[in-house]
């Protein structure tokens, strides 16, 4: 006896395939089981049991009929019950080999190969069935990607994420109908407490309510390890759809299995239909044996022929079945296109819009599963949606992000309010509405941020940077930043992704904005409209821009702060600078600027120019300051100038002038005319004297002179009183005189860097000089004299 179980692995699979499995292919599943038994029932029975007997015609030979058994065939029973006597056989007067050989010879020679085989015939044809039935399981380029999305598919239905996120919609969508019941919880809320009349009675009306209240809080738990996992199952099916989306290898081996079957079908349809009569109970066997046993014609019994006929019945029956689930498979495959899915049910139950169709072997895998369960695909859609992704994000950041974990980033910005940073994160966490102390928010690399309505309870907030941030923000924020917002600072690649609602902050006073206009757009520099912004008094604005923004003209009566930083770029047209009447402040960075534009002596108000890192070579221009009477800080560092035109002693009202990182050799003696100076930078020039005029400076505070190419100082320069600090680093003096004994307000000292061999212990004569204070090397300090030095180390 052959044992079933041993087929089982033609058609052995993974349990969890069974969701690939559509009910013709599960029908078909059991009728290969069917006919397999038939096969096995017969070939068993072929096997234990005597296949043929025969015994020999005593007819004559010259009087053999052509069918020697015919009159052995059954006639009428009247006929065979018409007397009844007792009969004996006939002897043939052969042993039990000679039949055994004879038995032998006839099943060889005289039995149709369609009866001998049958049984065998119709093991082969359902093992090839299982095989074709089960083959796109086991084909190596279509195995792995059936039991990957296998493996995704029960993750993502069984995922607490899943149960969430449909609840949610579900929730959402019934949230209308559901509008009243609030009041009726609240009531039934309050009707609990001892002592209410009625208690009983709104507690049984009420249940329900109250039910649905309660139920939906424990189905939306979710820790932060299934967080992980669920976010983990987004990138799982994000490359698994990329991966799966490039070929129809499934959909066509699918199909090739299917009509592979068809075929099948039908040849062993019709030939089994054409040879099922050849299966019969008596067999006539001539065979040429009459030297061995003395007969040269036998009547043969098929013993099995009458049960092998049934079972022959009994297998086309079930192989026409077979037939007909196959042409469905190929109606069912032809007739719609597999080849693509839609969602569109599953984004109008659920809400989530941006669930997308999908193509080639996941969209057949998809077809497959709903003729499994529908739901599968429902939940599967969930790991398809963006907006699902970001729920799950935000939920994770959250967890992630508690207040309390935000509350230990804060500190103090560079503006003294309270500011919270965050950097490089995939969202926005809602917590962060919690602080409602923050004053500075800053952003930065944080992708598609979109404020929430809590937005409102940061009551405190005043500024608002987004670096490299894109954020949305709904109507209700506007209106609540609308008169708060102060600082605004925006970075992003380009200018026209500056969020419009930036421009209607009506209570702004500083505006940054960072970003490159397109190269079509550089030259026309077009920002947008500026005139919502009536308290602006701070513009920054670094890009690459040709000109200077027309609209910047828009708050022109109450800007006090431009900043233009180009990047190098050349800033060629700057005429609408003159109409900025009550600008005081004004930054021309990096703009490829050559001279000092014209449009700056036209600013009354201006306090302070900044014209650092342009190609400035000469600033005989300087002279037109004197209409700019109240300036009083002049940046001219990191240019080219060569040299300081000898009227610059026109500019007596300038407080602060800032020549370094240039090509200066000289410093004419004008210069002591500018009698209000109170800083002179002209480090990390080549300076290699200064002009005794320097002395005239007598509100010069602070002298920066490292980085040039000293040998010696003017005792003229001890003559400025008020000086504080006094740099001279990396320069090549070999003394320092002791006159620097009248620098009695000196408390910041730089000598490193030099040729010196010995401090003067005059230096314990400036008394607001200390340790902290005084730059120079261990060894001169250590030369001092030890009550110079134990006076300079007093706190």
């Amino acid at each position: 006896m052959i044992p079933v179980a041993e087929f089982k692995q033609f058609t052995e699979q993974q349990p969890a395939f069974k969701v690939l499995k559509p009910w013709w292919d599960v029908l078909a599943e059991y009728l290969t089981v069917a006919m397999l038994m038939i096969g096995v029932f017969g070939c068993t029975l072929q096997v234990t049991q005597d296949k043929i007997i025969c015994l020999p015609s005593h007819e004559p030979r010259e009087n053999l009929s052509e069918a020697p058994c015919q009159q052995l065939l059954p006639r009428g029973v009247s006929e065979q019950m018409g007397g009844l006597r007792e009969l004996s056989g006939l002897k043939n007067n052969l042993d039990l080999q000679q039949y055994s050989f004879i038995n032998q010879l006839c099943y060889e020679t005289a039995l149709h190969w369609y009866a001998k085989y049958f049984p065998y015939l119709v093991v082969i044809h359902t093992l090839i069935f299982m095989v074709c039935t089960s083959f796109w399981f086991k084909f190596p380029g279509t195995s792995s990607k059936i039991e990957h999305f296998i493996s995704i598919l029960g993750k993502c239905f069984d995922s607490p994420w899943t149960t969430r996120a449909l609840s949610e919609v579900s929730g959402e969508n019934h949230k209308g109908p559901a509008a009243g019941r609030p009041m009726a919880i609240v009531v039934a809320s309050a009707g609990t407490g001892p002592g209410k009349a009625g208690e009983g009675e709104k507690e049984k009306v009420l249940a329900e309510p109250e039910k649905v209240v309660t139920e939906p809080p424990a189905v939306t738990l979710l820790d932060k390890k299934e967080g992980e996992q669920a976010k983990a199952l987004f990138e799982k099916v994000k490359k698994f759809r990329v991966h799966v989306e490039e070929g129809d290898i499934l959909y066509t081996m699918y199909i090739r299995q299917t009509v592979l079957k068809v075929c099948k079908f039908f040849a062993i349809l019709v030939y089994n239909l054409v040879y099922v009569e050849k299966i019969s109970f008596l067999v006539a066997c001539r065979v040429e044996t009459s030297e061995v046993t003395g007969y040269a014609s036998f009547c043969c019994n098929h013993t099995k022929a009458h049960l092998f006929s049934k079972l022959a019945f009994c297998y086309i029956s079930f192989v026409c079945v077979y037939g007909i689930t196959c042409l469905y498979t190929l109606y069912w495959l032809f007739h719609r296109p597999l080849k693509e899915y839609s969602f569109r049910s599953v984004r109008e139950e659920t809400g989530m819009n941006d669930i997308p169709d999908v193509k080639n072997d996941f969209a057949f895998m998809l077809h497959l599963i709903d003729q499994y369960d529908s739901l599968y695909s429902k939940r599967f859609a969930v790991f398809l949606s963006e907006v699902s992704e970001s729920r799950l994000k935000q939920l994770n950041l959250n967890h992630e992000w508690t207040p309390e974990k935000l509350r230990q980033k804060l500190q103090r910005n560079a503006r003294g309010r309270l500011e919270l940073a965050l950097c490089m994160l995939p969202g926005l966490p809602d917590t962060v509405f919690e602080l409602s102390e923050v004053e500075a928010l800053r952003l930065e690399a944080i992708c598609d941020i979109s404020f929430p309505p809590g937005l409102s309870q940061l009551v405190n907030l005043q500024e608002l940077s987004l670096l490299h941030s894109p954020a949305r923000l709904p109507f209700s924020s506007q209106i609540f930043l609308r008169d708060r917002l102060k600082v605004i600072c925006i970075k992003c690649e380009e200018l026209r992704e500056v969020p419009l609602w930036v421009f209607g902050l009506r209570g702004l006073e500083e505006l940054h904005l960072e970003g490159l206009f397109p190269p079509e757009l550089a030259r026309a520099a077009t920002l947008e409209s500026l005139r919502e912004l009536k308290q602006l008094k701070v513009l920054s604005l670094r890009s690459n821009a040709g000109k200077v923004p027309a609209s910047v003209t828009d708050v022109a009566g109450h800007l006090q702060r431009l900043s233009l930083h180009n990047d190098g770029a050349r800033l060629l047209a700057l005429n609408s600078l003159k109409k900025l009447a009550v600008l005081r402040e004004l930054e021309l960075v990096a703009c490829g600027l050559e001279r000092i534009p014209h449009a700056v002596f036209s600013l009354g108000a201006l306090q302070e120019l900044d014209l650092k890192d342009n190609h400035l070579r000469s600033i005989e221009e300087i002279l037109s300051f004197q209409h700019c009477r109240k300036l009083v800080t002049l940046r001219l560092w990191h240019n080219q100038i060569a040299y300081i035109p000898e009227h610059v002693r026109k500019l007596r009202g300038l407080e602060q002038l800032y020549l370094s990182h240039n090509k200066l050799e000289t410093l004419p003696t004008q210069l002591g005319l500018c009698s209000g100076l109170r800083l002179l930078d002209v480090s990390h020039n080549g300076l290699r004297a200064l002009p005794p005029e320097v002395g005239l400076l007598q509100n010069l505070q602070h002298l920066v002179l490292s980085y040039n190419a000293l040998e010696a100082l003017p005792d003229e320069l001890f003559f400025c009183r008020k000086l504080r600090t006094l740099l001279l680093g990396y320069n090549h003096l070999s003394q320092l005189s002791p006159h620097v004994a009248a620098l009695r307000a000196l408390s910041r000292l730089e000598l490193k860097g030099n040729r010196l061999e010995a401090l003067p212990e005059e230096l314990g004569n400036c008394t607001g000089l200390k340790k902290a204070g005084l730059l120079v090397e261990d060894t001169l300090y250590e030369g001092l004299p030890t009550e110079v030095r134990e006076r300079m180390e007093e706190e």
